[in-house]
């Protein structure tokens, strides 16, 4: 097979058109990976890192790039994911998990993209076991748009938004600078407005154990599904006491790094299901792997993102499409970055549903912006 040859780095940040709490610019920075293999074939992939979500910035995530991954990746075949991510173990290693994985991401989705390119074939059709790809795989998922307030008449013009744009299903945002009480008054402002939606909430880690198991059943009497990362993710005692209370399914986001956590979390009785994250994993590789375990442990797929552009976004959307997810996926591009979070007009939101694409790799067109950014980072 042919191998990596040159690899490159580059920077595309993305206007933003809403106010989300993560972001404390008017931008989405993120920071692209190229790779080139002896044949002159190339695959582009895209890390989306937040500070004040994902502990990487974009400057360790570039720095990590350059010096550290691009080296150890030259070489390999990039269809061999599990030897690429040995190598950039070996180069930033992992302590309670993954390390960096925001910066392994890149290179994960870049190596799909290449793989698909060459292969002719698009990255769905190429996760998971040959068992475990779906005969005939979904060609568009269905969107949740995000309430993220502290105001209640604010969250009325966020639902009338979301309406507008047609959609129907809603993931809420909870926890501080929120009160509890607010948070319930929140819930049942989603719940009243759309009835016939499906709704949960997110506290992203920011409740402790009396809050999270005096909220839970007040949250399920108005209608919720479920509550995702009410906890911080090293609680287990914690978590353990709010499964077993039973009010609501308990995900977990912000712990599910690598498929060693959620096979230990699920041994623990910690979780009922996981509200994925493509770029929090490491990229595909791990997150189809994690996504098979979820299935043999009984667990049930939701589906979330990091605010993700085009090429982060495409490979979110490849792999739910892949692991038939049922349910509204919580990938909100579409809604807080311009031009629904894409450059490439084929690949766009329209109401709360977005193609999954056909074409070689990710399927994603880059605009010139991105492809002029490139620098050289490692080559033979």
């Amino acid at each position: 097979m042919s191998r990596i040859v040159r690899v490159e780095v580059g920077w595309r940040d993305y206007p933003l058109v809403g106010d989300f709490k993560f972001f404390k610019s008017g931008q989405r920075p993120t920071v692209l990976v190229r790779l080139t293999d002896e044949d002159g074939r190339q695959g582009i992939g895209q890390s989306v890192p937040v500070e004040t979500w994902t502990y990487e910035t974009v400057e360790s995530v570039d720095t990590t790039l350059r010096h550290y991954l691009a080296p150890a990746v030259l070489g390999a075949d990039p269809s061999d994911l599990a030897d690429v991510h040995a190598r950039m173990e070996r180069a930033i290693r992992p302590s309670f998990s993954i390390g960096q994985p925001l910066a392994k991401a890149a290179i994960d989705l870049a190596c799909y993209d290449l793989w698909g390119r060459r292969a002719g074939k698009p990255v769905h059709a190429l996760l998971g076991s040959p068992g475990a790809r779906p005969a005939v795989p979904a060609t568009e998922i269905r969107l949740s748009w995000t309430i993220n307030t502290t105001s209640l008449d604010a969250a009325g013009k966020l639902l009338e938004q979301g309406r507008g744009l047609g959609y129907d299903s809603f993931n809420i945002k909870l926890g501080p600078p929120q009160s509890a009480a607010f948070d319930l008054d929140l819930v049942r402002l989603v719940t009243q407005f759309s009835p016939l939606g499906f709704h949960w909430c997110d506290a992203n880690t920011s409740y402790d154990i009396d809050t999270a198991l005096a909220q839970a059943p007040r949250l399920a009497d108005l209608g919720l599904r479920a509550l995702e990362s009410p906890l911080p993710p090293n609680r287990i005692r914690d978590y353990q006491r709010l499964r077993q209370q039973g009010a609501l399914p308990i995900l977990m986001d912000e712990g599910i790094v690598s498929p060693v956590e959620a096979a230990e979390f699920a041994a623990l009785g910690m979780l009922d299901g996981i509200a994925m994250k493509v770029a929090r994993c490491g990229g595909l590789w791990h997150a189809s792997n994690i996504v098979e375990g979820m299935r043999r442990d009984g667990l049930t797929l939701f589906a979330s993102g990091l605010t993700d552009p085009e090429l982060s976004l495409a490979a979110s959307v490849h792999l739910f499409a892949w692991a038939g997810l049922t349910l509204p996926a919580a990938l909100n591009g579409p809604q807080y970055l311009a031009e629904r979070g894409t450059t490439d007009g084929a690949f766009r939101a329209v109401a709360d549903r977005i193609r999954v694409p056909n074409g070689p790799g990710l399927g994603i067109h880059p605009d010139s912006t991105a492809l002029q950014s490139f620098t050289l980072a490692a080559s033979t």
